[in-house]
Order: C-alpha cells, then sequence, then structure tokens
C-alpha cells in the first residue's frame, strides 16, 4: 500500500511540474496567442467562439464550453463563464447557460450553440445573450438566433426564444428587383424570417443596440437594430457588403466611424480576414482589405485563427479569435492580439506574447 501511495503522489507532483510551465506563462502578466490559456483551477479556458463584456471593474468572458474529439463541436453542456479583474487571469465561474436534459427542447444536448455574446440592458436591468442555434439533428439547416436573459451576469440565464430574424419585414435598402423569391434568398425568407448564422452583438453610443449576422445563405451580413430590452428584432434592419461571403462578424467604432472585421468561408479551415469601414452602421460600408500584416502565410491564414469579438480597452481594441480544433474541439486555442492603426486602417501583426500596456488608441 506503501509504495501504492508513493507511485499515486509521484504522479501527482509529476502532473503538476507538467502544468507549471503553462500557469507561470498565464501569470506573466503577458498573453501568449495560440497557446494553453489555463483558469485558476490550471485547466484550459473553455469559452470558444466567444466575447467578453465589462461590468463594473470585472470582465465577463462567455464562450461556448466544448467537449474532447468532434462531438465537442456540439453542445453538451452549455455556456461557460469566467471572470477577471485584469483580462490575464481567469476564474471559472461555471455554466452561465445550461443545456436541457429534455430531448424535446430547443436547447436538448447535441444542437449546436455557437458565438454566445452578452451585453447589459441599462433600461431593464437585465444581462441578455444572443446565440447562434441549430437544432439537434439538423446540422447547419435551423440557422436560427437564441436569446437569454439574466439578472446576474454570471446568471443563471434563462432561456427565452429562437427564431428566424425580421420575418415579414424588407430590409431598408432592398432594390425592388430582390423582392422576387425566385432570385433572392432575402425575398424567398421574407415571410419565415432570415438565414442567421456566426453572429455578433453591438451597443453603440446611444445604448442601441444591433444584432449583425451572416445570412441569405451565408453570402451577406445582416445588420438588425434592437428593441428597447435587447431581446428581439425591432424590424430594422439592413443588407450590408452584399453577396461578399463574409461570416464571424466583429463589430467597433473608433472616432465616429464604424469598422469591421470579418473571415471568408472556408469552414473550420483558416482563411484571410477582411476589414471595412463606414460612417453610419446601415452602410455603406467599404473595404480596407486585409488587417494582417505578416507572412503570406500569416495574411492568407489571419495567423490561423478567426475572429469572434473585439474588446475595448483603455481607449483601444483587443481581437479576439478562436483557432479551432474541429477533431477536438476542447482543444481549442485562444488568439488575442493588440489592434493597431495604419494610414487610418486596423492592423493585426503576431506576437509571441505581449502585455496589455501595448493597447493604444492613436491612430
Amino acid at each position: 500500500m506503501r509504495a501504492l501511495f508513493r507511485l499515486i503522489v509521484q504522479i501527482a507532483l509529476a502532473g503538476a511540474a507538467a502544468a507549471a510551465p503553462a500557469l507561470a506563462a498565464a501569470n506573466d502578466g503577458a498573453i501568449h496567442p495560440g497557446q494553453i490559456w489555463p483558469d485558476d483551477k490550471g485547466v484550459h479556458i473553455n469559452a470558444h467562439g466567444g466575447g467578453v463584456m465589462r461590468y463594473g471593474d470585472t470582465y465577463y468572458w462567455y464562450g461556448e464550453h466544448k467537449v474532447g474529439g468532434d462531438a465537442g463541436n456540439s453542445a453538451y453542456v452549455g455556456i461557460h463563464v469566467y471572470t477577471s479583474k485584469d483580462l490575464l487571469s481567469w476564474k471559472d465561474a461555471g455554466i452561465a447557460l445550461a443545456i436541457s436534459g429534455d430531448t424535446t427542447h430547443d436547447l436538448s444536448k447535441g444542437s449546436i450553440i455557437e458565438r454566445p455574446k452578452v451585453i447589459f440592458n441599462a433600461k431593464t436591468r437585465k444581462f441578455v445573450m444572443w446565440f447562434h442555434l441549430d437544432f439537434k439533428g439538423l446540422g447547419y439547416k435551423s440557422s436560427r438566433s437564441g436569446v437569454a436573459v439574466a439578472d446576474k451576469p454570471l446568471g443563471p440565464f434563462t432561456y427565452l426564444h429562437s427564431f428566424l430574424p425580421n420575418a415579414g419585414v424588407w430590409p431598408v435598402n432592398i432594390r425592388e428587383d430582390e423582392k422576387d423569391p425566385s432570385k433572392s434568398p432575402i425575398a424567398r425568407d421574407h415571410d419565415g424570417g432570415q438565414f442567421a448564422r456566426d453572429m455578433t452583438l453591438f451597443v453603440d453610443d446611444d445604448g442601441t443596440a444591433y444584432h449583425v449576422y451572416a445570412s441569405e445563405d451565408n453570402h451577406t451580413l445582416h445588420v438588425s437594430r434592437l428593441t428597447d430590452d435587447y431581446t428581439r428584432p425591432s424590424g430594422k434592419y439592413a443588407r450590408i457588403l452584399e453577396g461578399g461571403d463574409n461570416e464571424a462578424p466583429v463589430l467597433f467604432k473608433k472616432g465616429g466611424k464604424y469598422y469591421l472585421i470579418a473571415s471568408g468561408l472556408s469552414g473550420w479551415a483558416p482563411n484571410a480576414a477582411r476589414s471595412y469601414v463606414a460612417d453610419a452602421i446601415f452602410g455603406p460600408w467599404t473595404s480596407l482589405g486585409n488587417p494582417v500584416r505578416g507572412t503570406q502565410e500569416q495574411m492568407d491564414t489571419t495567423f490561423g485563427g478567426q475572429g469572434t469579438h473585439i474588446i475595448p480597452y483603455k481607449g483601444g481594441f483587443i481581437f479576439m479569435a478562436d483557432i479551432w480544433r474541429p477533431q477536438n474541439a476542447i482543444d481549442g486555442r485562444y488568439l488575442w492580439l493588440p489592434l493597431s492603426w495604419e494610414d487610418g486602417k486596423p492592423v493585426l501583426r503576431w506576437q509571441d506574447s505581449w502585455r496589455l500596456d501595448q493597447v493604444s488608441g492613436r491612430r
């Protein structure tokens, strides 16, 4: 028994030693893109395709909780949340929105829940979560938007509903020739609601919130203004970058202008990012080209990642992206980089490690 005990202790010590470099990296005051990012328990953060919300003096990181293997590309646990005071060290705060054990529920095990984003509504004092939802067994055919709310940032969030956005409503910039169902997806989906996949949320300076999502069979982005309580579309939306094949949108505002960074369509495989600017959120939007600076491979693959969110930080911005590992989803990595500016354009440069004081609002 003593020999067995000594063996168990040796294994435990060896495991702790193996974890030490990763933990040290997380606590050295720097961010290390693409590396294991341990939480307060020494476990790699499990919040994929997510976003970070600041409330008070605390940051909340919400993301998809993955399991091992390719099964992890579907939802079996829910939306995980972590908290931090400094964006470096993260505490596991549990599951903010749990998967249902009811096989008939929209959020049943095996459904697809992606890209959760949470915003705070100052009028209702509610925290509102949106996500892309596909029902179990249908692959990506459902293409719906799901909404949940909570009284506290850690939840638990209560699921409200899912829908295809903007049913029965024409976008503000529709052309008459696009209202023929035989000729355009926007008209085909008019009555039942619009296809909605990769998405983000954006709250403007006046408190108006917007849902930005890939639609029309993933070929055109929609920007949809939300109701005052942030839980539904308001009935006013626009098509942007029509036929541009953009997904994974991230949106931010600087100097009175709106900026958008998106990816192309290549499934789990990384591709070249694209960036755009507009004077008004409904457009028109102008291309600024690929925001990545570096080797040709880095520019062609966005450093191996795909954007998911932008974190405003001390007048500047941090670009959040995921390095997907679809064969073992739980091993997906996080690619955070400081956004810089070049000739008035947002740009991204690779850094093996970087510190938060490198984030700058200077253009």
